[in-house]
């Protein structure tokens, strides 16, 4: 049987959450509405980015109140969903409210230490060079993800998958009993909790779409490699345009999610089934950053540029 996606309601989505012919579940609807009706233990890994307040076109409160609410509502009900030893990825930036910004991985946090049996294991640092400029403070350049396991151990961790070349791969040790030898894992190194190397979706990003706050798929898809095996249940109950869908669909997992906007899920829809048949415009994890030659005209300091006004 073909691989396949279930939208609409909750039913026929819950129904397949243990098909693994069907790939992909798409809720068009309230994201506590799905996890009311997902069991208990079910999800390996959930990766979302929620709403954060500020003003977005998707948003109804500006207020970092009503993010805390909606917070202390959904955690224990991505918890109870979360399998033992699965993962949390929790992906936030500021709340900024007349130029003062409160983190939203503090607030976070604080909820996320009172669940039962929740460890953080890392906050990754998000950071890329492009976006708005401030002109009364500087200008914000990343955001955090909060990876949380639910037990006391971490029950699936590849660091093989996802290596990232040896910044100098022909260092050898210098004495001991490996003087000579090459000291950089042949395999690569682990990529670390600085994350520099993903741009942010921006209006020439090939992966933009009508969503405004869109993370890139390659943000997801090293978390995806890193904590899920084959045919894992990924959720993301934030799903937006289904960046998480794509990346767990590419990677040869599963995906179920909610989106109330029928502007995003129309998109999230068409995404993910890109993913299935393979014809999905990403751009890979492991492309690097283009940095400009000297000689390029966008490299070139034009004449007036310093000139006084």
């Amino acid at each position: 049987m073909a691989k396949r996606i279930v939208t609409r309601t909750v039913s026929p989505i819950i129904e397949t959450l243990t098909d693994k012919q069907v790939q992909a579940r798409l809720y068009n609807g309230d994201c506590f509405d799905l996890l009311a009706a997902m069991p208990n233990k079910s999800v390996k890994l959930t990766v979302t980015s929620p709403p954060y307040c500020i003003g977005k076109e998707y948003e109804t409160n500006y207020d970092v109140d009503a993010f805390i609410e909606t917070h202390e509502r959904i955690l224990p009900e991505i918890v109870r969903v979360t399998k033992v030893g699965g993962s949390i990825c929790w992906q936030v930036g500021f709340h900024v409210k007349d130029g003062v910004i409160t983190p939203l991985d503090f607030l976070v946090h604080d909820i996320m230490r009172k669940l039962e049996g929740i460890k953080l294991r890392n906050r990754i640092v998000w950071t890329y060079g492009h976006g708005l400029h401030c002109a009364k403070r500087f200008s914000g350049r990343y955001e955090v993800i909060m990876w949380y396991t639910k037990g006391d151990k971490v029950n699936y961790f590849n660091l093989d998958a996802v290596r990232v070349p040896q910044k100098y791969p022909g260092k050898r040790f210098a004495n001991g009993g490996k003087q000579g030898e090459f000291s950089g894992n042949p395999k690569g190194k682990n990529p670390s909790d600085v994350w520099d190397e993903i741009p942010n979706v921006k209006s020439n990003h090939v992966e933009k779409t009508n969503h405004p706050c869109q993370y890139p798929v390659a943000l997801v898809t090293r978390l995806v490699r890193a904590l899920t095996r084959k045919n894992d249940l990924v959720l993301d109950p934030f799903a937006g345009v289904a960046s998480t869908g794509v990346a767990a669909i590419l990677e040869g997992r599963r995906f179920v999610g909610a989106e109330r906007s029928h502007k995003y899920i129309a998109v999230a829809k068409s995404r993910l089934q890109e993913a299935i048949d393979g014809t999905a415009d990403i751009r890979p994890l492991e492309r690097a950053i283009y940095i400009p030659k000297a000689n390029e005209k966008v490299a070139i300091k034009p004449k007036h540029f310093w000139k006084a006004k």
